[in-house]
């Protein structure tokens, strides 16, 4: 019976456990959006990760949805992330960048030169983003044309090829929690009528698209897809998600992708189920279905669901934490107050594994 302790070959790319560091923001950015020395500290901390999947990187100055994010659209940012993963080379890790244009959910504010957050259709998420003056309200995004959706397209291309640049293993595109590609997936948030909606196969061309070239570029071994489907997160409405996200792997499976990293909502689990049958690489899985992913969750392996795990919250709390689940424990209590922001270096210092 395969473990999650076992090791696995990610399409070329040999991981040494089944256990994945989750992909989460954390709005520590330094100047320009480069990484930091902070930021090599906390992904070497956790390089015993099979796989460490980053936080969001946007692929373009518009992509950018939070303050404090990283980018890599720029020889600044290419050159800062190389630090980062020379260091988790180091250390004996894998590392995948998490390339994630945040389409409608961002501010003006948080963007230069009198750019406004773009998005498939004119529709202002609801809720608020907390900005560096405070929370502001979601704007109505600018409706991208034709040729921009193209030339954003040809911005996930750039910063995967910028990844590849500056050292990191492969990319994983971000088509879920509600930003640009699955704004382009749900039914609520793409109202076009064009060749990019209207339709379930209109709806999964821009992620296809963009999937495509991504791997035409840097290769589809380098190349995996994050999904959620039915995940409500940032105003996303998909009542009927089976069909839109089974055409999707349909198209994406014969491009042989390094992974395909399923985001699983309460009541999908069948779904996810189908996906796996659908897609014979390897599958990644993130069970939110029930709360933060925990201990307990890793027998997802074990029973066949998927071939990796990856933790969140769980695993910020404990860098050491494929130590910790072999050894059954013990577990540093999460705490998120330590989690974002410059001063909050929590995450870099909890207590290690004493056994």
């Amino acid at each position: 019976m395969t473990t999650v302790f076992d090791p696995v070959d990610l399409s070329g790319t040999q991981l040494s456990n089944r256990i994945a560091l989750a992909p989460m923001t954390r709005s520590r950015a330094g100047e320009g959006g480069t990484a930091t020395d902070l930021t090599v500290d906390y992904y070497t901390q956790r390089a015993s990760a099979g796989l460490i999947i980053t936080e969001g990187i946007q692929p373009s100055v518009v992509g950018q949805g939070y303050p404090s994010t990283p980018g890599l659209h720029s020889a600044e940012q290419v050159t800062s992330w190389r630090k980062v993963t020379d260091s988790v080379h180091a250390a004996g890790g894998r590392i995948f960048a998490q390339i994630m244009h945040a389409g409608r959910i961002g501010h003006p504010v948080l963007l230069p030169d009198g750019l406004i957050p773009v998005a498939p259709s004119p529709v202002a998420a609801p809720g608020q983003v907390y900005t560096h003056v405070g929370p502001k309200d979601f704007v109505e995004p600018h409706e991208l044309t034709g040729a921009e959706i193209r030339a954003t397209i040809a911005d996930f291309v750039t910063a995967s090829r910028n990844a590849v640049e500056a050292g990191f293993d492969g990319v994983e595109l971000h088509g879920a929690n509600g930003y640009l590609i699955q704004q382009f997936l749900a039914p609520n948030t793409n109202l076009r009528t064009d060749e990019w909606g209207g339709s379930d196969p209109a709806r999964i061309r821009f992620a296809v698209e963009v999937v495509r070239a991504v791997a035409a570029e840097i290769g589809a071994e380098r190349t995996a897809l994050r999904i959620s489907p039915g995940n409500p997160y940032n105003g996303i409405e998909e009542p009927e998600p089976d069909a839109v996200y089974t055409a999707l792997v349909a198209e994406l499976e014969p491009l042989g992708l390094a992974y395909l990293h399923v985001l699983e909502q309460a009541g999908t689990r069948e779904l996810t189920l189908a996906l796996r049958k659908q897609f014979t690489g390897t599958l990644v899985i993130n069970v939110f279905s029930e709360g933060p992913t925990g201990p307990e969750h890793h027998t997802v392996i074990d029973d066949g669901i998927a071939d990796i795990i990856a933790y969140g919250a769980l695993f910020l709390a404990n860098p050491d934490l494929p130590a910790r689940l072999k050894a059954g424990g013990p577990f540093n209590t999460p705490d998120p107050s330590t989690f974002f922001g410059g001063d909050a270096k929590g995450y870099t210092d909890y207590p290690a594994l004493s056994v």
